[in-house]
């Protein structure tokens, strides 16, 4: 480990070959060939140097006429993490916001064996064709908030590495598992396994309130306009309903999901 850098080394031109890969990380396609993505802003980068070895830094670049963020003056930064210097242009061109952050990072995805879905009285949110990046990062942020063991994103589900999705978890992604994998597969081997699945609709007649989240579950989330698919659908061993008194139709899929969340929190660790 070293100190903040002092000298970044200058990168001017937007046809530098580093400058073009880092940008292509903009699109899915590449962050999938090249098993990494793209950070943006202090909070995420302090977030990846937390992360205990999860999250492994291939380089950052900073605002050349910025200079080093203040808020990372004491950070201390991986031995080998190269660092750059890009004039505000350069860095418009590698991130996905009107406005460049002061620094980006260029981070391996992590890499995770899948224990975590498995474990004993276990509680696993998993997403089913949730496309909006919004929802899908306040998703992650909000079971890491209620200490889920993982987040699964099933088929259909936006990319957790879109730049919008990583900006909505600030930080979460790095916090907790977020596993890609197909529901058809993984949700037969949770039940294998002892765990309910248990998912949200309007149709339901038993509240939220009234199901016992205590024992290993997974809470399952869908699309936000056409909610589970018949297939996740037919596996949910228990629809819950989100009880409302006024006139709105229903919460969207984030909101929902983090009142669903919470319910299963305070039963499991707030309910004597």
């Amino acid at each position: 480990m070293k100190d903040r850098p002092v000298n970044p080394i200058p990168i001017t031109s937007p046809q530098n070959p580093k400058v073009k890969a880092w940008a292509s990380l903009l699109e899915k396609k590449h962050r999938d060939r090249t098993g990494f993505f793209l950070i943006e802003g202090v909070h995420l980068l302090q977030e990846a140097l937390k992360a205990d070895g999860l999250a492994a830094i291939g380089a950052i670049a900073v605002d050349a006429e910025r200079g080093w963020p203040e808020e990372l003056r004491d950070t201390r930064l991986p031995e080998r993490t190269p660092v750059y210097a890009l004039p505000a242009s350069v860095m418009a061109k590698c991130t996905g916001t009107d406005t460049p952050p002061p620094v980006f990072a260029v981070v391996a995805k992590p890499r995770h064996d899948g224990s975590a879905l498995h474990r004993e009285g276990g509680f696993v949110v998993a997403l089913d064709g949730v496309r909006d990046p919004g929802n899908a990062g306040t998703l992650i942020r909000a079971a890491d908030a209620v200490g889920a063991d993982a987040v699964v994103f099933g088929r259909g589900c936006v990319d957790p590495y879109n730049p919008k999705t990583v900006r909505s978890t600030m930080g979460s992604l790095f916090h907790l598992p977020v596993i890609e994998g197909d529901l058809a597969e993984l949700l037969p081997e949770a039940k294998r396994r002892g765990a309910r699945i248990v998912g949200a609709s309007l149709d339901a007649r038993v509240t939220c309130y009234e199901y016992d989240w205590r024992s290993a579950c997974w809470l399952v989330l869908g699309n936000e306009s056409e909610g589970l698919s018949p297939a996740v659908s037919a596996l949910v061993d228990e629809h819950v309903l989100i009880p409302m008194r006024g006139q709105a139709e229903s919460l969207n899929v984030a909101m929902a999901g983090a009142v669903l969340m919470y319910e299963a929190m305070r039963q499991r660790y707030f309910s004597w």
